[in-house]
């Protein structure tokens, strides 16, 4: 009876300790960029709310997600502080992906003529001029496939060629775009992907992105797209 009671206990040890090394064999060390800071804090949404307040919900959602699978995370302008576009991305230079989160607005003029209502959904951003642009964009790809599954929509309205916008769309259906010198995705050692979240200038959008319950099935979308793409294909 006792060896049959040692045995079993011996199975449950053994499995658990399976288990974390597999854990820790698929961890990760993301750099957690919140876009903005609040002496520079982006675009205002239609209710007047600064976008560095939406991108701080989101990230911190981000992070406690990935911690809880287990992965190392490092969080860039979350302490409020100011820091250069330039030292975003340097700031965990091995990390094995680095993504910055946003919140979307639309040109002025548009704006201007009441055609807020009209812009809505999610954007991804990559830039060719990273060193790794093609795990960037297996992972841009892999974050909007997740984006989609929860029920989040691309806007493409980026490729408009129009002054100001114009950007070259690379995947329509995840809605991924390619931005040459975005300064934080060129510059950065790694991976590198910014993900606007959704169009804080169209009121409607904004609501409803602003509901915790929203915040947190998209930082889990983004939290799973990452770790698609780093099973899929070693991130460095």
């Amino acid at each position: 009876m006792l060896n049959s009671w040692m045995l079993h206990w011996r199975k449950i040890f053994l499995f658990l300790l399976t288990s974390l090394a597999i854990q820790q064999a698929n961890a990760e060390y993301i750099a957690v960029d919140t876009g903005h800071t609040p002496l520079h804090p982006g675009a205002t949404g239609a209710n007047g709310r600064v976008e560095y307040l939406y991108n701080l919900s989101v990230t911190d959602a981000l992070a406690q997600d990935l911690v809880a699978r287990g992965d190392r995370v490092s969080r860039t302008s979350a302490d409020g502080k100011e820091i250069s576009l330039q030292e975003r991305s340097a700031n965990a230079p091995d990390a094995d992906l680095f993504i910055s989160i946003h919140h979307d607005s639309i040109l002025q003029e548009w704006i201007d003529a009441g055609r807020s209502k009209e812009f809505s959904g999610y954007s991804i951003f990559v830039s060719k001029k990273n060193t790794h642009y093609e795990q960037s964009l297996n992972c841009a790809q892999k974050i909007g496939e997740q984006m989609l599954m929860i029920g989040e929509n691309p806007s493409l309205y980026h490729a408009i060629p129009v002054q100001g916008e114009n950007r070259l769309l690379i995947d329509q259906y995840f809605g991924v775009h390619q931005y040459d010198d975005l300064i934080v995705l060129k510059t950065a050692p790694m991976p590198a992907v910014l993900v606007e979240i959704g169009v804080i200038a169209n009121p409607d959008e904004e609501a409803r992105l602003s509901k915790p319950e929203v915040v947190q099935r998209v930082s889990h979308a983004i939290a799973t797209g990452i770790h698609a793409c780093s099973m899929t294909k070693n991130l460095k």
